[in-house]
């Protein structure tokens, strides 16, 4: 049943403002009253009034005054002029100019009051329903930009919880389940209150695809505390039959007829969620490819210890081309590590290729600067438009003994005893036809550990390459007993935490 209008009626004399009471209550107006225009300025600021009857007259202040106040805090609510000594086209004049939207001259007859208020209300309550309406759209268009650029699921469902918070100025939830079956909640006490995302379940097993809108009690969604006496509203988008539908569940007075918005705010989020879903599932499948291209183990070497880690992009960055290989070919132990240019699936491809081709021309016995020259002669020949980096390594166990060519890598780091160095070798990139250096000899030390490492464990925007080799180096003084690790130290002091880029780390000791 809809709450009748609040008139507040204004006047000094206690008999005409017992009149107007009298013939608004009998025309079905919830009546409060006030004797002067201070007490109605106060009223207005804390009573839910609909509509202003209001003397012209008044013991304090002039009902013109009172009606300009009114008008400068809350500009949708309705003014109604009344007089007895005020009545001439002069003071009908001020009266419409400085705010009222209707003025009636003493003797009122009841009828014209009646039909006066009626009018002014159904003008205001127009004006209303669509400033509200006008203000939720602005609210879903804002939600909707905020949900589609969300970094990943969870601030998904918590951008559209708060969200639907500030559109419909009331506790919220919105119920989502990932590409992989997890459902969970964002939820959010009210407009301006942090939300979070909590684990929940409901049953799906009804929902029709599209937009739909159903009535429940509160008890059936206890996420958030709603509000008394009321049930809630629970919006569901499906875009597909094998994807789970999207809710969103809002108090049921907070909405108009038809729902219009909350309808559209499903099918905005529901989308959202979509795309979400997609780009999660899709960036797994690729990262599972990616790591199947890479080493599944790791060589048990007789007086050499071994650790290696792999850390992929975050999720909403595309999966590179970073890669690593260990293996023993005629008792020489074969190390690599290079980086494919590009973030993408395609980038992954590339660097499939290269592992395969590296591999091959190790197998036929090559030194590692004549590896490089084969798959530089590759890469120019059938991926003409791609570039990447590559440090290869060759190491007889037993002597220490190193043969190393780099094309473009960043360069390894020795640690020993404390000190730390950098092994260069200028050489340039995969891809580019250019002249090459000698390979570099040397003899790694007994104790000493060295470092392979790709550009996402140093390189940040904030910083300079110099600086990140210097934070590296600082890093690797100390080598733990346990070079695993030592290697997670690495990525935890150097890494961010939200890695951009992917990490591969390769460490080596000689005993």
């Amino acid at each position: 049943m809809e709450t009748p209008p609040t008139v507040l009626v204004v006047d000094d004399s206690r008999t005409k403002r017992y009149l107007l009471v009298n013939w608004l209550t009998r025309a079905g107006f919830t009546v409060i009253e006030a004797e002067s225009g201070s007490e109605a300025l106060r009223q207005v600021e804390v009573d839910p009034v609909d509509l202003v009857v209001l003397d012209v007259r008044l013991p304090d202040l002039s009902g013109f005054e009172v009606c300009e106040r009114i008008k400068s805090t809350r500009p949708a609510l309705p003014v109604i002029h009344v007089s007895a000594h005020a009545i001439d086209t002069t003071d009908r004049a001020q009266g419409l100019t400085r705010g009222a939207d209707a003025y009636l001259a003493e003797p009122i007859d009841p009828e014209e009051l009646i039909a006066t208020a009626h009018a002014v209300l159904r003008y205001y309550q127009a004006r209303q329903r669509a400033e509200l309406l006008a203000e939720r759209l602005t609210g879903l268009a804002d939600t909707t930009v905020a949900v589609h650029a969300a970094p990943d699921f969870d601030r998904l469902l918590e951008l559209a919880a708060a969200g639907t918070a500030e559109i419909f100025k009331s506790p919220a939830a919105v119920v989502a389940e990932t590409y992989d079956g997890e459902c969970l909640a964002g939820v959010c006490a009210g407009p301006g209150a942090q939300s979070r995302v909590v684990p929940w379940v409901v049953d799906d097993s009804d929902t029709p695809i599209g937009a739909t809108v159903r009535v429940e009690e509160p008890a059936a969604w206890a996420l958030v505390e709603w509000p008394p006496d009321d049930t809630v509203t629970v919006a569901a988008g499906r875009l597909r039959d094998d994807r789970a539908p999207l809710y969103v569940v809002v108090p049921t007075a907070t909405q108009t007829a038809q729902t219009p918005v909350l309808r559209q705010l499903a099918q905005a989020v529901a989308s959202a969620i979509e795309v979400q879903r997609s780009f999660d599932e899709e960036h797994r499948i690729a990262v599972t490819l990616q790591r199947s291209l890479l080493p599944q183990r790791i060589p048990q070497i007789a007086g050499l210890d071994l650790a290696v880690r792999y850390e992929p992009a975050s999720a909403r960055t595309e999966i590179g081309g970073d890669f690593y290989e260990l293996v023993m070919l005629d008792g020489h132990l074969l190390l690599a590590i290079g980086d494919v240019a590009g973030h993408s699936l395609h980038a992954a491809t590339v660097m499939a290729e290269l592992r395969h081709a590296l591999r091959a021309y190790a197998v036929e016995g090559h030194q590692p600067g004549e590896i490089l020259h084969r798959v530089n002669e590759l890469m120019r020949t059938l991926l003409p438009t791609e570039l990447a980096t590559i440090c290869v390594l060759l190491l007889d166990p037993a002597t220490g003994k190193v043969r190393l060519a780099s094309a473009g890598h960043l360069p390894p780091l020795i640690s020993l005893d404390g000190r730390t160095e950098y092994v260069h070798h200028s050489a340039p990139l995969l891809g580019v036809r250019a002249p090459r250096p000698a390979d570099l000899e040397f003899v790694l030390p007994p104790g000493a550990t060295i470092v392979f490492y790709t550009d996402g464990l140093i390189e940040r925007r904030d910083v300079t390459i110099d600086e990140g080799l210097n934070a590296l180096a600082a890093s690797a003084v100390r080598v733990d007993a346990d070079l695993d690790r030592f290697c997670q130290r690495l990525l935890d002091e150097l890494a961010p935490d939200e890695i951009q880029d992917d990490v591969a780390v390769v460490a080596l000791r000689r005993h």
